[in-house]
């Protein structure tokens, strides 16, 4: 087991504070669970704890980026993407600032905390705004590298990240680009398309039913926005459906962004496996990925279910 993808966070800024000193970090009073805590006690004249003022933190950011800094906000995801809407459309994305919003506690793993904090819409609300690209890393190596490559985009980032430790799926040989797909599972008869925490989940339940002879293409999408069309359409024309699998809601998220690509590209089958049109309840995250079907024995299931058909 690896670090969460908000640990890994944490590791990384410290890491970049030393190559760039253009590098800040804001927070709006979670350091210590957003792990920007780690760049804090290294960089304390780059770090701004704003308080609970989610608005001014990103407009502090957007101003910050309009001096030449490149600064990384974070929060809960909830409160990021929600609170802080506006001030993202207006004030970062709209004149196209170097701003990155790295949100943890992103979906339903957040747990007890329950539906208020449970952020199962932030791909779709940040995928709305032009200028933004849309990341959301599967394990601890990958998180390091695409806050690395964030910093080197000219523009808006929002990186999706998660409160629980992560398995690692790749190594040192891995190599994060932007708008790349990644087939982790070559297979023929059903590609599942996912991202982040559901990617392991895919990769163990494709494995498993290899027993079963059925061959399961597995495509870890960790850009969002620009999303890899090439690699979708690929799998369209190569296998006979594709099923989108994400910790997040079925309306607006990857499923939606798949079905953008292949509906006009390549027309194929897309069942999608999410949260449906609910919120989130308090739970331990693994009665909660249980209740919302985002396990490995549902996602078996599912997949027999198109092959049967």
């Amino acid at each position: 087991m690896g670090l969460a993808t908000r640990e890994a966070y944490g590791k990384a800024l410290v890491q970049l504070g030393k190559e760039n000193e253009n590098i800040v970090v804001l927070d709006a009073d979670l350091s210590k669970s957003t792990k920007t805590a780690d760049f804090a006690k290294e960089y304390k004249e780059r770090f701004i704890n704003v308080g609970i003022a989610e608005q001014n933190l990103m407009g502090l950011s957007a101003g910050l980026a309009s001096y030449g800094k490149i600064p990384f906000a974070s929060t809960f995801a909830v409160f990021a993407t929600g609170r802080a809407f506006e001030i993202i459309r207006n004030s970062i994305c709209y004149p196209n600032l170097n701003v990155k919003i790295a949100a943890t506690h992103a979906g339903i793993t957040v747990g007890e905390d329950g539906g208020s904090h449970q952020s199962i819409e932030d791909i779709a609300l940040m995928s709305s705004l032009p200028n933004m690209t849309v990341i959301v890393p599967a394990d601890e190596a990958e998180t390091v590298q695409v806050i690395k490559e964030a910093a080197r985009i000219n523009g808006p980032v929002y990186i999706r990240l998660g409160r629980l430790a992560a398995e690692d799926i790749f190594d040192e040989n891995y190599k994060f680009e932007v708008g790349k797909g990644i087939a982790v599972k070559e297979g023929n008869d059903i590609t599942i398309v996912t991202t982040g925490l559901t990617t392991n989940i895919a990769l163990e339940a494709a494995k498993e039913l290899e027993n079963d002879n059925v061959n399961v293409r597995v495509i870890h999408m960790p850009t969002i926005k620009p999303i890899d069309e090439e690699i979708l359409i690929k799998a369209a024309k190569e296998t006979k459906c594709i099923i989108t699998f994400e910790e997040h809601s079925i309306i607006g998220g990857l499923g939606d962004r798949v079905c953008s690509v292949t509906s006009l590209k390549s027309p194929v089958k897309v069942r999608k496996v999410g949260i449906e049109d609910t919120f989130g309840q308090s739970g331990t995250p693994k009665e909660l990925l249980q209740h919302y079907g985002l396990t490995k024995e549902n996602i078996k299931n599912v997949v027999m279910e198109e092959i049967n058909k």
